[in-house]
């Protein structure tokens, strides 16, 4: 059996790199770290960009990591319509570079908000959750201070079906139509501020996460 390769995107300040690599094997992927300053990664099949806090976060969340020579790799991916997943961090670089539509800013109250939460999967047409049943409500934890998704296109969201995640339960961040993942267009580059790398195993208190990399190797 060839094994799915992924590449796991690092950034100095990326810490659930190791977590993402795991919950790739778990699902039964070959997964492999790729710096920032690497260009070409023809060699994958999907890219996973992990949470954590590129660059300190300085400026605003994703803003340097946006500039460097990875990126233009990353868009290359996307042009041969192979998946690309964000998490945390890794959502607010894809929106920093306009992969996906609109922003994940500063959370409503200004300060980090680290728990368990409840989670609809609003569309269940991409790679990463159509493993999953539509309005399906699954558990991952979040933790982030600058989550809350803004867009001016929330219509066109809605009609085009670029809604990924929504909270189920509270809206802990204030995000608007309290939405945690969107996808381009196309729904195969995918922006979640939870971590379902870290709702992969029971142990950890919920594996809910653990279909969306399965799903990229079913995909």
């Amino acid at each position: 059996v060839i094994e799915m390769k992924v590449g796991i995107i690092r950034f100095p300040g990326s810490n659930c790199d190791r977590d993402v690599f795991h919950a790739l094997q778990l699902a039964g992927a070959q997964p492999d770290y790729v710096w920032w300053n690497q260009r070409d990664l023809s060699q994958f099949e999907a890219i996973v960009i992990p949470g954590g806090f590129s660059y300190g976060d300085y400026l605003r969340a994703g803003a340097i990591a946006a500039i460097t020579p990875v990126i233009d790799g990353i868009k290359d991916i996307v042009k041969e319509e192979k998946p690309v997943l964000g998490i945390c961090n890794g959502a607010q670089i894809l929106a920093e570079v306009g992969l996906v539509p609109g922003v994940f800013t500063l959370n409503e109250k200004a300060q980090f908000i680290c728990e368990w939460a409840d989670l609809k999967v609003r569309t269940n047409r991409t790679p990463f959750t159509h493993l999953y049943q539509k309005n399906e409500v699954i558990k991952m934890p979040i933790a982030h201070a600058e989550g809350r998704y803004y867009t001016e296109y929330i219509d066109e969201l809605r009609d085009q079906d670029q809604i990924v995640l929504g909270f189920a339960g509270d809206n802990p961040n204030g995000s608007l139509d309290a939405i945690t993942g969107v996808c381009d267009l196309e729904g195969r580059v995918c922006a979640v501020m939870p971590h379902p790398e870290r709702a992969s195993e029971s142990i950890l208190g919920s594996d809910d996460g653990l279909k969306f990399f399965k799903g990229i190797l079913d995909f």
